[in-house]
């Protein structure tokens, strides 16, 4: 019989773990997955033991890892140590105010070839318990933060869930250079440009948040002196509410985004994660008519062949192809496949950086391209789907439903049981596992760098 706490892998979160501003060091993705995974299995050990263990292939799996380089892990594992975190607690009249490592001491036992490696780990005596038994808590699901593919939505996820019972839906209230650290993981950040906060961060959050969550979505909301914006909060917004334009929430929601659209950019070569931003920037009725523009022109074995269908998407969006003549057009996609004599170039707009952002290690980039090669593997395996006959995905959908749908968190059943492939978190479920029943094994050296040469070319 399935465990019930496994099935739905709820980790109940001290709401002071959640908005986590660092001291020093930096705070990643994958090390606040790690950290989710940690307390979920804490939790289910119990606050009386000193130390926890677990099978680290499980910890692996339940964070979604996409590799079995212990040293990247041990990086992740160092910056969480180096984190320094505030608890305010308050005792009858008595209030404390500790400041302590977010995690303590990690060992990782190998007890040789043939035999599972086991990782053990322990928090800080002081805040032991607040973080095993929490008196203040939001319950986050491991299955919906685990999708989260940036930091900043992985945070605004568990700031959503933690305020979407409160009165107002409205989180606290802080400076720009505050939600600057918040959102990005870093201590270093001493300068910040809105912006640039805004457009390279915030905004690219709530559209992954609005894309994923099936519960909510998310707004900014900006406090400004004169012109300036100096605090901000984010109100949550439960889906299918309707919310009229007011004073205290000047910024417009984030669009849901068609993952129909987001794959047919995928198809021509975009990154998953550009696919996105670029979808979330422009006009849906532009960008439709954009695609079917480029497939006629894909199509046209009167024209040379397009070197780049993903660019050539781009300049069509910008130079608006759909609504030019048809003469113009075929112009502009002759030019488009030949490459320019003489271009004059374009003078680049200065942005001031909100600080210059450290080397990613090689480790890093080799983790980031595993996840890349994952979601882009899922998008095929959806494609694959979609072309089969009805007898061949009933019976794709029938094995999910058995091997897959008993496992995944209570939410994300219920999205399937409603809307099915075409719900966007269990729809992302049934994608990767349908890549992994497709396609098992894990990504060999050659298919990853096949994989980023292909993206290099984009």
């Amino acid at each position: 019989m399935t465990d019930p706490k496994r099935k739905e892998q709820a980790v109940a979160k001290a709401n002071e773990a959640i908005a986590i501003r660092p001291k020093r060091g930096k705070l990643t993705l994958l090390s606040r997955r790690i950290y989710n995974v940690f307390l979920f299995h804490a939790q289910r050990q119990g606050v009386d033991k000193p130390t926890y263990c677990l099978p680290l292939a499980e910890l692996i799996k339940d964070a979604r890892f996409n590799s079995n380089n212990t040293e990247i892990l041990k990086s992740h594992i160092r910056d969480m140590q180096a984190t320094t975190i505030e608890w305010h607690t308050s005792v009858g009249g008595t209030r404390r105010w500790t400041s302590t490592q977010l995690l303590g001491t990690v060992s990782i036992d190998d007890p040789g070839r043939g035999r599972p490696c086991h990782i053990s780990w322990t928090y800080p005596d002081p805040i032991r318990e607040h973080l095993i038994r929490p008196a203040h808590y939001t319950r986050i699901l491991l299955e919906i933060s685990s999708q989260m593919r940036s930091y900043a939505a992985s945070v605004l996820y568990e700031l959503g869930a933690r305020y979407l019972t409160s009165p107002t839906r409205l989180t606290m209230r802080e400076d720009i250079l505050w939600w600057a650290s918040v959102l990005t993981g870093r201590s270093d950040i001493t300068k910040v440009d809105y912006r640039i906060l805004h457009r390279d961060t915030i905004k690219k959050a709530l559209a992954e948040l609005d894309t994923l969550s099936e519960d909510f979505r998310m707004e900014v909301v900006e406090h400004k002196r004169g012109r300036k914006v100096e605090e901000l909060q984010f109100k949550v917004i439960p889906k299918g509410e309707q919310v009229a334009d007011s004073p205290s929430s000047p910024m417009p929601l984030t669009r849901v985004l068609d993952l129909a659209l987001v794959e047919q950019l995928v198809i021509l070569g975009f990154k998953p994660r550009d696919a996105q931003d670029f979808y979330a920037a422009i006009d849906e009725t532009l960008l439709r008519a954009a695609l079917e523009h480029v497939t006629e022109r894909m199509q046209n074995a009167a024209l040379p062949p397009l070197k780049s269908p993903a660019a050539y998407l781009r300049t069509a969006v910008k130079k608006k192809y759909p609504g030019l003549p048809a003469r113009e057009r075929q112009s502009e996609s002759v030019a488009s496949a030949v490459p320019a004599v003489s271009v004059s170039p374009a003078v680049p707009e200065v942005r001031p950086p909100i600080v210059a952002a450290p080397a990613i290690s090689m480790e890093e980039q080799l983790r980031q391209l595993r996840e890349d090669w994952t979601q882009h593997q899922a998008t095929m395996a959806r494609t694959r789907f979609l072309a089969m006959g009805v007898s061949e995905q009933d019976a794709y959908v029938s094995r999910f439903e058995i091997e897959r749908l008993p496992h995944v968190a209570i939410p994300v059943a219920k999205a399937w049981r409603k809307d099915g492939i075409d719900s966007r978190i269990a729809g992302s479920t049934f994608n990767r596992w349908l890549a992994g029943v497709l396609w098992p094994g894990d990504a060999t050296d050659a298919e990853l760098l096949g994989f980023a040469m292909s993206r290099k070319r984009v």
